[in-house]
This record gives C-alpha cells, sequence and structure tokens, in this order.
C-alpha cells in the first residue's frame, strides 16, 4: 500500500514538471535551484534569493571594503536558524574578532558553548597540509557537526604559499573540489583592489569560485564609498549594476538603487 502511495506520489510530480516545462526548448526547462540566504538585507532581492545550495563564492575587496563583516553576517544568518557554521581564518585571533563582532550584536562565544559555531585559526602552511592530506581536521569537524555554511578568511595568504600561475591554479582547484566535497555553502574572502583586478593575480582562484562578489571602497572627492557588484554567479540571473552599501550596527546593509553618477563610477 505504501509502496502505491509512494509511485503516485512521484507520477504527480512527474507530471507536474512535464506540464511546466511542456514545449519548451531543453536548455530553458526549469530547474529547482536551492538557495541559501545571504543575510545581507537586499542582497537576496540581486541574486533570485540568496547562493545556490553548497556553491563556492569569493568575496574581493581591498583592506576596509567590508569582507570580513560580509562573511561573518552571512554565517550569523545560518545561527539563526540553527544551523551550524565554521569559521577558518589565517590572520584573526579569537579574542579579538569575538569582541570585534559584538559591536553587530554577533555573540559568538554563546554559540559556540552551544556547540553551533567554530573558530579555527589555520596558518598557510595548515591548509596547505590539509590538501595534501585530502581534509584533515577541518574535514572531520565539517562532517562529524553538520556543518552547513563555511567561510574561509581570506584566501590570499594561501595564494602567496605557490609561485607559479599553474601551481596556484592547481591548489585552489584541489581546495575548492575538498570544499564542495563537504556539502556547505561556502565563502571565501580575497583581498584585492576590484579596481586593480587587470593584473591577472588571483585569476587561478577565481576561475574555479562560483560567484564572485565585488567590494569597493573608494575614494569620492574627500570622502570614501562603499559599493557593491556582483560579478558573475553562475545560474543566477543577478544584477549587473552597481549598489551603493552601507555599515551600521547591524552589518551591511544594501541599497537597491544603482549608482548611477558617473563620476563616482568613470573608474569601476
Amino acid at each position: 500500500m505504501k509502496k502505491n502511495l509512494k509511485k503516485k506520489k512521484t507520477n504527480k510530480l512527474f507530471l507536474q514538471y512535464k506540464k511546466e516545462n511542456a514545449g519548451l526548448p531543453r536548455e530553458k526547462i526549469k530547474v529547482k535551484v536551492n538557495r541559501v540566504n545571504t543575510g545581507i538585507p537586499n542582497l537576496d532581492k540581486l541574486v533570485q534569493g540568496g547562493f545556490e545550495q553548497y556553491s563556492v563564492n569569493m568575496i574581493v575587496g581591498d583592506s576596509g571594503s567590508g569582507k570580513t563583516i560580509f562573511a561573518m553576517q552571512y554565517l550569523w544568518e545560518g545561527l539563526k536558524k540553527g544551523e551550524k557554521c565554521i569559521f577558518i581564518t589565517f590572520e584573526e585571533k579569537r579574542e579579538e574578532f569575538y569582541k570585534n563582532m559584538k559591536e553587530f550584536g554577533w555573540d559568538l562565544d554563546y554559540y559556540e558553548k552551544k556547540g553551533k559555531f567554530f573558530f579555527l585559526e589555520y596558518s598557510p602552511e595548515k591548509v596547505k597540509i590539509m590538501i595534501e592530506e585530502g581534509g584533515g581536521e577541518i574535514e572531520t569537524t565539517v562532517i562529524k557537526h553538520n556543518v552547513t555554511r563555511l567561510v574561509i578568511d581570506s584566501i590570499t595568504s594561501f595564494a602567496l604559499l605557490f609561485e607559479g600561475e599553474l601551481e596556484k591554479r592547481e591548489a585552489a582547484l584541489s581546495l575548492f573540489d575538498i570544499v564542495r566535497r563537504w556539502n556547505c555553502t561556502s565563502l571565501v574572502t580575497l583581498q584585492e583592489d576590484p579596481l586593480d583586478r587587470k593584473r591577472g593575480d588571483s585569476s587561478s582562484l577565481e576561475f574555479e569560485a562560483d560567484s564572485i562578489i565585488l567590494l569597493y571602497f573608494i575614494r569620492i572627492k574627500k570622502e570614501r564609498e562603499r559599493m557593491i557588484e556582483i560579478l558573475k554567479m553562475r545560474g543566477t540571473n543577478h544584477s549587473k549594476k552597481i549598489h551603493p552599501i552601507k555599515i551600521n550596527n547591524s552589518g551591511i546593509v544594501v541599497n537597491l538603487d544603482s549608482v548611477e553618477d558617473k563620476k563616482k563610477i568613470s573608474k569601476l
């Protein structure tokens, strides 16, 4: 009896799928994509609801652009929903980091004690060893605790371990393959001036990312202003415009209005 009910349910879903996609060319057939909320107010409206589940997403910006805040705000969204999250850093110290994040109302110590948040201080060399071992300690933590959101902040130091472009690309491919195997929706940050992207230093890393989001922190007359641009996001009809952003006491907020002043975007 149960088997028949299951068969009827499957047939019903298949018939619904055929009805929705009847007459569509193969490349236009609707495929449902599960999305993961970014936690950044208004950003999900620009990327069809969030990051694609299990994707690896790169946040690129220079010093002061808000990369770490962006990444932690993404994890905080998951913690609020009861998800388990991991933050891997090469540069931050736990005590100072927790103190800074409390300024946004993010009590990481609370979630760490509940076994929901994991903060790992890693040297780039340890990540290199992790790649050679095929996962190591991080993989054990991710699988054991069923972590769903992961951040690596930042991958810039890791890239410096490798000299040639080919070596960098092979290492990036290995790292991204390992991260994808963990079934997390992941963010990696990269410190680089988005206005100076023609050098090609990070192309090997960016090539492997499912999405690239640029955070600008540029000087306009006597002040610096922050902006965001979704450079690419696979499988997503995302905004092609540059949007202003603000950092307040709750984190980053995206302004849905695009930057129209030609003087502001002449360099972009």
